[in-house]
């Protein structure tokens, strides 16, 4: 990515917030899990705007130490009181529905029922999203305040769903660079209707992987729209040969909330992702960076000690910490286009400094070289009275020894990552640059 196609990126940020919040609407009644045919017809939406390849893992695969599961799918699920009204109804919100409840059709005791309903009491409005992937059980969930509505009396519970051999859904787009390494940016697709968790974060890699495709970056860039933990576990089980590609990679997940932007280091903690990030957010009044901690999302795969990759995650509010997360609050009303769009931006300039943070040696490195007789001296940038030009030209010429980068020649000078980039191509153009080729 050149600086003229980050400058036009980042002036389209809003209306590409726009576009990612309509995008997000479409996707938002789906009901998703770690398997099933809502994943399938989440990422058939999504190659409307990427060429997205999709990919079966069968049920019962080994990945690791991890097995496949069956396959889930549903088409309704209500109960019903004595006077054949619905308490609580699939089609209306899916998250009433346990994830992966297995299928039942009977007639219950309240005092039954009760065992299998699932309330928040300190969010007596909100609905809860909880999942039971990996134990065959069944159950609702249902706001708290129309739990204390139901009475002592014989309910019809109904699922209408299936359990069986299926496969695991996941979909990959790969835009080639001018190098193999490799710069992998992943979210999860498996959570139903929630839009922060991470509605935002498959909106967000969409239009990343949209708008790379247009230019001819550096890194090759891989997109990942894989099921939250058994899904990034099977890709890595898969793919375990090219790993050693992998550069750099970011978890997209929880970006378009109000709150203010949150970065979690790699486990390596001093990565060039985390480098990246750190002098992103710096330019930002508030802000939070958090060490890495071996929980969260999939950055807890991408970094286990067996791979040890440097994955950070960008989020705005971490998640678990919002009140809305993994509940009905978690709406579109919750999200914003603004947020998603400063996100988007925030995601851009990460991926334009890791795109052209080199290292250069001067290749005249015996006290100063000449710049007036080139041009370059006090007629920079239609000689800025700061002197800002200048004294970049200076930093750079002097700490371009193949041991500082360009973002470090940035931390040290003070001065903008993106006017270090444009001055060290002017000296490359008149031949007092070199980049370092053998790191």
């Amino acid at each position: 990515m050149n600086t003229d196609d980050y400058n036009f990126i980042q002036k389209s940020t809003l209306s590409t917030g726009k576009e990612m919040y309509s995008l997000m609407k479409s996707l938002f009644p789906i009901c998703r899990s770690i398997t099933g045919n809502g994943v399938r017809e989440t990422l058939k939406i999504i190659q409307k705007y990427i060429p997205l390849t999709i990919h079966e893992i069968p049920t019962g695969t080994k990945a690791f130490d991890w097995t496949i599961p069956k396959e889930w799918n549903i088409d309704d699920g209500y109960i019903l009181d004595s006077n054949q009204n619905k308490i609580i109804d699939f089609k209306k919100s899916n998250l009433h529905v346990l994830n992966y409840s297995i299928p039942i059709d009977k007639k219950i005791t309240f005092s039954k029922l009760k065992e299998h309903i699932h309330t928040l009491p300190e969010q007596p409005d909100a609905i809860p999203y909880l999942t039971s992937y990996y134990n065959e059980e069944w159950g609702f969930c249902m706001s708290h305040n129309d739990f204390l509505k139901l009475s002592d009396e014989e309910y019809h519970v109904v699922i209408k769903s299936t359990l069986e051999d299926g496969s695991l859904t996941y979909g990959e787009y790969y835009v080639k660079g001018k190098i193999q390494d490799e710069f992998v940016l992943t979210c999860y697709v498996c959570h139903p209707s929630l839009c922060n968790d991470n509605l935002s974060g498959t909106v967000l890699i969409t239009f990343i992987a949209k708008l790379l495709s247009k230019i001819k970056p550096y890194y090759s860039y891989r997109f990942l729209f894989i099921p939250e933990t058994i899904g990034a576990i099977a890709w890595l089980s898969k793919n375990e040969s090219n790993i050693k590609k992998i550069k750099h990679g970011l978890v997209a997940t929880c970006v378009g909330d109000p709150g203010d932007v949150t970065y979690k280091r790699s486990r390596h903690g001093n990565a060039e992702i985390d480098k990246a990030a750190e002098y992103v957010l710096k330019h930002i009044e508030k802000h939070s960076i958090i060490d890495f901690f071996p929980s969260g999302s999939d950055e807890r795969q991408f970094s286990s000690p067996g791979f040890n990759l440097p994955f950070g995650s960008l989020m705005r509010t971490i998640y678990g910490v919002f009140p809305e997360y993994h509940t009905s609050l978690d709406d579109l009303n919750f999200v914003k286009e603004e947020f998603l769009a400063d996100s988007f931006s925030k995601y851009i300039e990460i991926i334009f400094v890791i795109e052209n943070n080199r290292k250069y040696l001067n290749t005249n490195p015996k006290c100063e070289p000449q710049l007036g007789k080139r041009g370059l001296y006090r007629m920079i940038g239609g000689q800025k009275q700061d002197g800002s030009d200048e004294m970049a030209l200076f930093w750079i010429l002097n700490l371009s020894d193949g041991d500082n980068s360009l973002l470090d020649i940035s931390n040290k000078s003070g001065l903008k990552f993106d006017l270090i980039k444009t001055l060290s191509d002017k000296l490359l153009s008149v031949n007092l640059l070199e980049e370092k080729t053998n790191d």
